[in-house]
């Protein structure tokens, strides 16, 4: 299940590569977007192996979606490679990481 509203508050989004990524963050995307009360997101790309622009585009524009909104968005359990486009990208002091998503969703629970 890609999309999962794990509860009023938060959502969770497990990513898997392309072509299905493209797919997947288009489906948040929309869902956030729409949403009366737009929740923090928790993105998990433990799954993903590489990520290329596009994505990372789509990333950001979720991101402003949710700080527009008072909300977070935490990105779980990149790979390393996909760690390692975050810090060439700099992106890493752009979004919030977790260790997994068990991590990210204790985090986003305590802000309410």
């Amino acid at each position: 299940m890609p999309l999962q509203k794990w509860s009023d508050q938060i959502w969770v989004s497990q990513m898997s590569q392309e072509p299905s990524f493209s797919e997947e963050i288009e489906v948040l995307k929309t869902q956030y977007a729409a949403a009366d009360e737009p929740p923090h997101v928790v993105i998990d790309l433990s799954q993903v192996p590489v990520l290329n622009s596009s994505n990372i585009s789509q990333m950001l524009e979720i991101r402003k979606l949710a700080t527009d909104q008072g909300r977070k968005v935490k990105i779980a359990g990149p790979t390393d490679a996909v760690w390692s486009v975050f810090l060439t990208a700099s992106l890493d002091k752009v979004f919030e990481f977790s260790q997994d998503t068990s991590i990210a969703l204790a985090e986003l629970q305590i802000l309410g």
